[in-house]
């Protein structure tokens, strides 16, 4: 039950925004073995001209970047796992944005402790205590 915070550089696009969210939700199922109908997702634009990397803004630049933040259950995922992640996701964006993705693009994923996460005004632990207690 993953929540997932996108942000893109670029003007809006509400096509690319659900094409990026299509394929991110994808990946989560895939790699990080999330359910698709918990996975909530937002995409945010920021103008090139607010986006800096090393100083200079993309609009300079003439690059694309994004920044990935997923919130995740602490201890259900796996080292490997994570890092098959940031990889896919990094592939996927850099397609998905045209080819031109700058290297310090990020994704984070934020373990988060099962009874400070939750949905629905239950906790994780919660859920887990119902299923495994």
């Amino acid at each position: 039950m993953p929540h997932i915070v996108i942000h893109l550089s670029g003007a809006p696009d509400p096509a690319l925004a659900q094409r990026v969210a299509r394929e991110v939700t994808s990946i989560t199922a895939a790699v990080l073995r999330k359910e698709v109908r918990v996975t909530a997702v937002t995409v945010q634009f920021i103008d090139p001209n607010h986006w800096f990397i090393g100083g200079e803004s993309l609009s300079a630049s003439g690059g694309r970047s994004f920044f990935l933040e997923i919130s995740v259950t602490d201890e259900t995922n796996t080292k490997p796992e994570k890092s098959d992640y940031l990889e896919q996701i990094h592939a996927a964006m850099n397609r998905l944005l045209g080819g031109d993705v700058a290297e310090h693009s990020y994704v984070h994923v934020a373990d988060v402790r099962a009874a400070a996460y939750g949905y629905g005004g239950r906790t994780q632990e919660w859920r887990y205590q119902r299923v495994n207690g």
